[in-house]
């Protein structure tokens, strides 16, 4: 008995390796480990194709497309690639997922820059981290009946992270966080840029206010360099003769689910914790911060208005005001156009129209919900946008629930858009206006005069709809002393204050 059971076994083996070595019909690739590159840990495999416009094209890299939405997205096909040994190989053929095709039968014929990319950066989620592989781009005919498989080969590596060089005016950090590495079983690292004042170096026993800045999704630490290029007019009314002094301390919009929010998650772990009591005390030792709660502010655009003003009221004790403009949504009853509480689905309304997920200035639809999900199912693992690094993903990731297996669980189901109503409840303790209304006897005395909040009434993503829900909250309640400044016909990132301004409001606030 025992040995018709390895018998048959082997039988199976052996049927299944026939099978996997014929040749599957239609366009598909063939994406092979360079030999001379160590064995992968298990991670997402994108094919990326970006059509040949005219004849040029010669260096193109279509990885540099992977993410973009819009009827000009790059076809991107995403799988699931096992650990890899030197030299192993990966099929990519119509059972991959694909965006924005419905089906890789669907790719128009013609020339194609093709390029693949294995994300296996655990801690840093995107194509583009530290480690990860991609071939060579290779210029091919493709069309669906194609027979011969397209070959690509992994053989470049993204190099190891490097912070940037010091300069007179910037500086930049990178740290073990002990709070976030046990929460995680492994080394995490907190990064930041650093803004220093005019005059820093020639008054060694000056003390200086802090200023945190978030920038807009997925920003770098490292966007301090932008700000303070040559001809900026950041940098102009920051070095201005009148301008305040301060310490400028840009937080990091990269981790392990695309980015952290910087507050604590049961998935990205304690990072509010980490910026609080880790990070922020590191900064004002290093570089002469006064280091009291009245001499600390904060500012942001878009994810970085809403971390503005959440680190204000997650830690009243800590920040001494927020200054925000177009914030990701203060009021998950308007999450973009997505009630979190009351929808059945995320993709369609109740009519079954597709939702809108951006629109342009004249009320035009950019693309819908269902038109994005996909191009983070594309790029999640398990054909999923719970871990696809993206907006969405960072979302869920900072406002749901830890699975079983470790991952994110989605508030909906990645294919129907259905919510999830139990996942849905999870995301309460993030909602800004929920927070406030449930905490109001604390936390106003606390924010009276901190809040700061500019949007555009024709934002791009709909965000002006959850900050009038919140304004509308806050008219029911005692005076805030809240400013809320709304921009008729302003998109996405409408800010109603200069930088000049902005940093003499600040002055006046840390100087109470």
């Amino acid at each position: 008995m025992l040995r018709r059971a390895i018998s048959a076994v082997t039988l199976a083996t052996l049927a299944a390796v026939s099978l996997a070595a014929q040749p599957s019909p239609g366009l598909r690739f063939e994406v092979t480990l360079d030999p001379a590159l160590p064995a992968q840990r298990p991670g997402r495999l994108l094919v990326v194709l970006d059509l040949v416009r005219g004849d040029t094209g010669a260096g193109l890299e279509p990885r540099r497309l992977i993410g973009r939405t819009g009827t000009g997205a790059a076809p991107t096909l995403g799988v699931d690639a096992p650990a890899l040994a030197p030299g192993a190989r990966v099929l990519v053929d119509a059972t991959a997922a694909t965006f924005p095709l419905e089906h890789l039968g669907d790719l128009p014929a013609g020339d194609y820059h093709v390029q693949a990319v294995l994300s296996t950066n655990r801690d840093l989620r995107g194509p583009d981290a530290p480690g990860n592989l991609f071939s060579d781009s290779l210029r091919v005919t493709l069309a669906p009946a194609r027979i011969a498989p397209v070959r690509l080969t992994l053989s470049r590596r993204i190099p190891d992270e490097a912070l940037p060089p010091d300069t007179p005016f910037l500086r930049f950090i990178k740290f073990r966080s002990d709070l976030l590495s046990a929460f995680h079983g492994r080394p995490i690292y907190l990064r930041a840029g650093i803004i220093l004042p005019e005059g820093f170096d020639q008054e060694p026993d000056r003390r200086y206010p802090l200023r945190v800045r978030t920038g807009g999704y997925g920003g770098r630490y490292t966007e301090v360099q932008s700000m303070m290029r040559p001809g900026s007019s950041f940098r102009a009314a920051w070095t201005a003769p009148d301008a305040p002094r301060m310490v400028l301390l840009h937080l990091d919009g990269a981790g392990p689910f695309g980015d952290p929010y910087q507050i604590n998650s049961a998935n990205n772990g304690p990072f509010g914790d980490a910026v609080t009591q880790e990070l922020i005390p590191y900064v004002e030792r290093t570089f002469r911060g006064v280091g009291a709660p009245h001499a600390r502010v904060l500012d942001g655009s878009s994810t970085g208005g809403w971390v503005s003003l959440a680190l204000q009221m997650f830690y009243p004790d800590v920040f001494n005001g927020a200054w925000a403009s177009c914030p990701d949504s203060v009021d998950f009853r308007a999450f973009q156009r997505v009630d979190v509480y009351r929808d059945d689905s995320a993709y369609v309304d109740e009519g079954g129209v597709d939702l809108v997920g951006a629109r342009n200035l004249d009320g035009s639809v950019r693309f819908t919900m269902r038109h994005e999900l996909r191009m983070e199912n594309v790029l999640g693992e398990g054909d999923s946008w719970t871990t696809s690094g993206r907006q969405w993903a960072a979302w869920n990731a900072t406002y749901g629930p830890r699975g079983a297996d470790g991952r994110p669980v989605p508030l909906w189901d990645p294919e129907t858009g259905r919510i999830n109503r139990s996942v849905a409840r999870h995301w309460e303790r993030y909602d800004l206006r929920v927070w406030l209304e449930r905490n109001w006897d604390v936390l106003a005395p606390k924010l009276r005069g901190k809040l700061n909040i500019w949007v555009g009434e024709m934002d791009d993503y709909f965000l002006n709809d959850a900050v009038h829900l919140f304004d509308q909250f806050l008219a029911t309640k005692p005076p805030l002393d809240a400013r809320v400044v709304y921009g008729p016909d302003r998109g996405h990132c409408w800010n109603g204050i200069s930088a000049a301004d902005m940093m003499r409001e600040m002055a006046r606030a840390v100087s109470r």
